[in-house]
């Protein structure tokens, strides 16, 4: 089993919301990007709530196929991304199989930009183990930590389909926006 790693932070003085995952699966570390496996939901999700749909359009429009640009539309909405773990053993993509984490810097991430006011995190592992990692860091006091569902490809009980993921992700909108 190899140790993975995580990617740096996607983060600056703007970022208002850190999107927190586990860790990369195997599709992203392939791809060398967040998010890179291309039936996960996440891309789908962050346009579908900071991207309006036009009149008479019943699907949400689709990220940008270009990496970079989707980037850009993270910064642009304020947001940040990063994983949780910096690095670990995994075989295969599953959070299940995760063992011997180490977590990222996240009281430093947070030091670096204080202006982040919530930390959402993308599924139930990345938000247990920042737990087990900070416990009650006084760095987080006075920052809204969100468990989120996983914007994961594999249905849940509530998670049917993009837009339960959508409804449930939209708590992030009034922190990135200040409203």
């Amino acid at each position: 089993m190899s140790r993975i790693y995580s990617f740096p932070p996607v983060a600056d003085e703007r970022s208002r919301v850190l999107i927190a995952g586990t860790a990369p699966s195997v599709k992203s570390l392939e791809h060398g990007q967040f998010y890179g496996h291309p039936q996960n939901f996440f891309w789908r999700v962050i346009y579908g709530l900071f991207q309006e749909r036009e009149e008479g359009q019943e699907d949400y429009p689709p990220p940008d196929p270009i990496y970079e640009n989707r980037i850009r539309f993270i910064r642009e909405n304020r947001l940040a991304l990063w994983d949780v773990i910096e690095s670990c053993e995994r075989e295969g993509s599953l959070d299940v199989n995760i063992k011997g984490e180490v977590p990222n810097d996240f009281p430093g991430l947070l030091t670096k930009f204080p202006g982040i006011r919530c930390i959402a995190f993308n599924g139930s592992k990345a938000y247990d183990t920042f737990r087990r990692a900070f416990g009650k860091h006084p760095v987080f006091e006075g920052i809204a930590l969100l468990k989120l569902p996983s914007t994961s490809p594999i249905p849940t009980k509530h998670m049917r389909n993009l837009e339960d993921r959508i409804e449930a992700w939209r708590k992030i909108v009034p922190y990135a926006t200040g409203d």
